[in-house]
């Protein structure tokens, strides 16, 4: 039995002469999370759009649920919940009856609605704030509100892009606690995210998005092993031409020294005991440390590694804001 609950082969999409997917594969079993990184512009958003049959592929196929996103599309959307970048609730409406509009839209009677309605208010902590207006809560209590919209009808797959975007730390942990206990209930989820952070707290594994083509993949672990062990990092008093011949016993490679001559960085292989034994190295040469630090590679070094600029880069290549085609329209209304 196929236990791939999302499936996506060679996905290509266009905007014009833009190209937004270039050719992905994906692959999540049920009741995983796969955390989907890049870039803006990368194409996470657009691949999101095609697997939750809101925009048609120019080529390659795509399974949720074990039903093809353009073929049987009344049939994935009826199996799954998405939370996306911005809320689409009601801003007029309450808590509880956004939920209770999207309950019945979703097929659910009254009752039914109403029961599910509260059973997710105390799930995500809204009880308190069930009959406030939307235009009241804060940002934190809008996303809530906003998973809590998406798993209405009990979706075994949850698309979440970007969920946590504009959240404040708090509020994101908060929201991190939500999606783990989804997961434990056997929701699958694909989560796309530009926080590292976030896909090493949450993901099983991970693929790398950029230019529309998936770069690497693999669970944090494995990707961080892609570019090496720890790294020795020392802040000196002052520059001393020296330092680097007076670590480099102890190191795994070249040392990097900054331009003002203060801060030296190189990788290491055995850490135990490094930090102590290098000082002592350095106090003989007469040289004074401030700081060493032994670092183990982050999922932010690998994406720097990867696709060589920082996370949080603003990017001038964001997808094409275009309107939809006949073609991603006739898709939807299926």
């Amino acid at each position: 039995m196929n236990d791939l609950m999302i499936e996506a082969h060679n996905l290509g999409k266009r905007f014009g002469s833009t190209v937004a997917l270039d050719g992905i594969d994906l692959e999540v079993p049920a009741g995983a999370i796969l955390g989907v990184l890049g870039p803006n512009g990368a194409g996470k958003t657009t691949a999101v759009r095609i697997l939750t049959t809101l925009s048609m592929p120019d080529r390659g196929w795509a399974r949720v649920a074990g039903h093809d996103v353009v073929s049987d599309a009344p049939a994935v959307r009826r199996n799954i919940g998405v939370t996306a970048q911005d809320a689409t609730l009601d801003e007029v409406l309450t808590g509880r009856e956004n939920l209770l509009m999207i309950g019945r839209l979703g097929g659910l009677r009254r009752v039914q609605a109403r029961a599910r309605a509260l059973e997710l208010l105390n799930q995500f902590d809204l009880v308190d704030a069930a009959d406030r207006v939307l235009k009241e809560y804060s940002g934190g209590m809008r996303r809530r509100l906003d998973l809590a919209a998406g798993l209405l009808t009990r979706p075994p797959v949850l698309f979440l892009d970007e969920p946590t975007t504009g959240l404040d730390p708090t509020s994101r942990v908060r929201m991190w606690e939500v999606i783990r206990g989804l997961v434990a209930d056997g929701v699958t989820l694909l989560l796309t995210t530009q926080y590292l952070d976030e896909a090493d707290e949450l993901a099983d594994r991970i693929v790398v998005i950029d230019h529309g083509r998936v770069i690497a993949g693999g669970t944090a672990a494995e990707l961080k092993a892609q570019i090496g062990g720890a790294r020795l990092e020392l802040t000196l008093s002052e520059a001393h031409a020296s330092a680097s011949a007076a670590i480099g016993p102890f190191v795994a490679g070249p040392v990097r020294v900054s331009h003002d001559g203060r801060r030296l960085r190189a990788p290491v292989r055995n850490a135990v005991g490094l930090a102590s034994t290098v000082v002592r190295a350095l106090d003989e040469a007469g040289i004074t440390v401030d700081d060493v630090e032994l670092r183990q590679p982050s999922l932010d070094d690998v994406f720097f590694a990867l696709t060589e600029r920082p996370t949080d880069e603003a990017q001038d290549r964001a997808e094409p804001e275009s309107e939809p085609s006949d073609a991603d329209l006739e898709v939807a209304r299926r």
